[in-house]
């Protein structure tokens, strides 16, 4: 894929990258890129499936109501194609995910029982496409930063972070992430990847788990014995090899409120960032770490949440910028609006723009930071993040400076070294973090958070962008 080839068809509105002149202000410093299909929103993974498209729709709505849009550079990125998923996904699986339909299906059984197609992971129609078009995204927008085009992307649509190498997970086909991580090693000798979703980022952590190129780390809910989604992210996976110490888990209880995830989240990542020295970050920003979120548990606000998007903004490091998980579909939409802004250095009104064309879902008090607490008692008490703390910065203190990198091309794509080293590493997941392997469904019983409210449970409510949505197009507002 060529970061400098965008597509010009019309089912991307002809939209090109504008020229930094047309809407720069002289003082604006940062060159940001924004990455967003119109078509994305309109794939439906099924009427009772927590995981709506039409949130990244509700998104890059109040990013355009907003004029935030008028602050960076927007494209409509290529598709990923075959070759490009294959950097990191086995040929088989990819072969799968492009000739499966809901319709042949059947035929398709056996397979789909090995590549962990299941209730969380359905196969619907334009599944491939979906796809394609999220992970072409983010590779797209890992290439603007190899080539020191930009210093902040952004995409929405990326940040699915459970997929494996040979098989869907956790609402995830393709793991994007994994493939702009390539991407940027191929330039950058170190990569620090940060996930701040309320599950535990696995996909990424398998994949990088034996080098110390990349380093993995996760704040995310978690519980003993695997009772909750994907069951992995303890304090005792840290790597092997190479990659010993270079993965990082930060697991947490039920509540977290602002306050106490805020002031964790920075204390532990400016050591990171002290002692691993990333010359690349890629965030990913999964809002179901938000309160009243249908599948998460913590209380954490929109601001709360995009106060750690600002701090490693503020590090001036070249950073890409993912979605993630968020179920609260509405919440999601402010938030990754609200974080957009925090990216391109505006302020943006409480109220939301009232000429948005998805204004009447936000109510009733569209606003962008609604009350977001639910009454889920803080299970962190001060003691317990405090020692965790301390465990976590006497673990950083071992890696003894930030690993000096023999900038190289891959000779071997990670696909390769996995099929390779198969025996290996199911003899070091057994030892070493036996939770990676199992599957786990996300939707299994009932969530104990789960809140009914109006979050458009019922897919007819989708509607078609192309008579709902303005846009940036030939350098014109809309």
């Amino acid at each position: 894929m060529d970061s400098s080839t965008f597509s010009s068809d019309s089912s991307c509105y002809n939209l090109r990258p504008q020229p930094a002149t047309s809407h720069v202000r002289s003082h604006y410093k940062k060159r940001i890129s924004y990455f967003h299909n119109k078509e994305i929103g309109n794939f439906q993974f099924g009427v009772q499936h927590p995981m709506k498209p039409l949130r990244l729709s509700y998104t890059n709505d109040l990013v355009c109501a907003y004029r935030l849009h008028e602050k960076m550079r927007v494209f409509c990125p290529p598709k990923a194609t075959d070759h490009d998923l294959m950097e990191f996904h086995i040929p088989s699986y990819i072969t799968f995910l492009k000739n499966v339909t809901p319709e042949n299906s059947e035929q398709y059984s056996f397979d789909a029982d090995r590549f962990n197609i299941s209730e969380d992971c359905p196969i619907f129609r334009g599944m491939y496409d979906f796809c394609q078009i999220y992970a072409g995204a983010s590779v797209a927008a890992a290439l603007r930063l190899t080539s020191e085009d930009t210093d902040i992307c952004i995409n929405w649509s990326g940040g699915l972070h459970h997929a494996k190498h040979n098989e869907a997970s956790g609402f995830c086909f393709v793991n994007d992430i994994v493939l702009a991580i390539q991407q940027l090693l191929r330039v950058f000798p170190r990569v620090l990847y940060i996930d701040i979703d309320i599950h535990h980022g696995d996909g990424v952590q398998e994949a990088f788990y034996e080098t110390d190129r990349c380093m993995t780390v996760s704040f995310h809910k978690y519980k003993e014995n695997g009772k909750y989604f994907p069951g992995t992210g303890g304090l005792g996976e840290i790597g092997v090899g190479l990659g010993k110490r270079f993965c990082l888990n930060v697991p947490l209880k039920d509540g977290m409120d602002d306050e106490s995830y805020v002031a964790l989240f920075k204390d532990i990542i400016t050591d990171v960032k002290d002692r691993y020295q990333p010359n690349a970050v890629v965030l990913q920003s999964g809002a179901d770490s938000l309160g009243k979120d249908k599948l998460g548990g913590f209380n954490l606000s929109i601001k709360a949440h995009g106060e750690c998007v600002r701090f490693v903004k503020n590090w001036q490091i070249p950073l890409l910028v993912l979605g993630g998980g968020g179920y609260k579909i509405e919440n999601v939409a402010r938030c990754w609006a609200y974080e957009t802004s925090i990216l391109v250095d505006t302020e943006v009104p409480e109220s939301l723009p009232k000429h948005a064309q998805f204004y009447n879902f936000f109510g009733p008090d569209y606003s962008l930071h609604p009350p977001l607490v639910r009454r889920i008692e803080n299970q962190n008490t001060k003691a317990d993040l405090q020692k965790l703390s301390q465990h976590i910065h006497e673990r950083l203190r071992l890696l003894d400076g930030a690993p000096s990198v023999q900038l190289h091309e891959f000779s071997k794509d990670l696909q390769e070294l996995w099929e390779e080293s198969e025996e290996e590493m199911r003899d070091y997941q057994e030892d070493a973090i036996p939770d990676v392997r199992p599957r786990r469904r996300l939707m299994l019983g009932e969530n104990e958070f789960y809140d009914r409210g109006s979050d458009h449970e019922n897919d007819d409510q989708l509607v078609d962008e192309d008579q709902t949505m303005d846009y940036v197009v030939d350098n014109e507002s809309y």
